[in-house]
């Protein structure tokens, strides 16, 4: 994974209010950011990779199941590091206009980290429970935002990513569940948070959305008859580093992570943000659909939106 030399130039894309909106609330919505091109590829591939899915039987390294999966009704929840599997996905990590707009929205020098492909099937798609990123994996400073590429049309029907404005400049909140283990989700009966607040990342396909490590967000089951498929590229500011993860011994798979920018690798920049680990572990590892498995009052299965 090289580096990528881009223009600063994202004016013709970007606005002011694309900037405005995202410090202000922690999240935004660019709108045809992909060809339509680029949207067919990453449809076709995505079709490839859940009909592959026929054989398996349970969670392995790349799928994510539903529950109701089966060889004749192959029904998969996400595709883990799809950018590994195809170039249609790799090449997006280094998206030149992606890239600009991470730069203009959250720092010029970004390292990229992980993604993940959440799929919703129309009338079934799962659910995830509110959450903020942050608890996941807390770093050494918070420049840190997730990219979600939109596949398909978001609708208010389909189970759109929900983001509750301003969150990221507030609280990190428990996401340890009844037993005091880390479950991924926020208890919603402890009435910390005004849920109604929350606004819809809605768009054509090929635009995204952008949130910051920090924001409160979720998304409803697709109650829909069209499906949601959102693609999440994770970047972090190149100075921020991991409080809990793998030994980052190995410096030059560390560097080659860097998609813009040459900061020294060794030289974390540390600020005073609110960090609660995610420990002690989730009892259901895999994915955060198995670490919520164990939140008591769930906010979605209700029927709320």
């Amino acid at each position: 994974m090289g580096h990528s030399v881009v223009s600063t130039s994202t004016d013709h894309f970007v606005t002011n209010e694309h900037v405005e909106s995202y410090r202000r609330d922690g999240f935004v919505v660019i709108e045809d950011v992909l060809s339509d091109r680029e949207v067919d590829r990453l449809r076709q591939v995505t079709d490839a990779l859940v009909n592959a899915s026929r054989d398996i039987t349970d969670h392995d390294e790349v799928y994510d199941l539903e529950p109701n999966h089966s060889p004749i009704d192959p029904r998969v929840r996400r595709i883990k590091q799809p950018h590994k599997l195809d170039p249609a996905f790799s090449a997006l990590v280094n998206h030149p206009k992606i890239i600009q707009v991470l730069q203009k929205l959250m720092h010029p020098h970004i390292r990229f980290d992980v993604s993940k492909l959440n799929l919703k099937s129309a009338g079934y798609g799962a659910a995830v429970e509110w959450h903020q990123d942050w608890a996941f994996y807390p770093h050494t400073n918070d420049d840190l935002a997730a990219v979600g590429v939109m596949m398909d049309d978001m609708l208010l029907e389909n189970g759109p990513l929900l983001c509750i404005p301003r969150s990221h400049r507030g609280s990190i909140f428990n996401h340890h569940d009844d037993s005091g283990y880390f479950c991924g989700a926020i208890d919603p009966s402890r009435n910390e948070i005004d849920f109604d607040s929350a606004e819809a990342c809605i768009g054509r396909a090929g635009s995204i959305s952008i949130h910051h490590v920090r924001t409160v967000h979720g998304s409803a089951v697709n109650s829909s008859t069209r499906p949601r498929r959102l693609l999440l590229l994770q970047y972090r500011a190149a100075d921020a580093w991991p409080l809990i993860a793998k030994s980052q011994s190995d410096l030059e798979t560390w560097k080659s992570l860097l998609v813009t920018g040459d900061v020294d690798p060794i030289q974390p920049r540390c600020e005073r943000v609110p960090i609660r680990l995610p420990l002690p572990a989730a009892q259901h590892q895999g994915s955060i659909y198995e670490n919520q498995r164990t939140l008591k009052r769930p906010y979605f299965s209700t029927g709320s939106v």
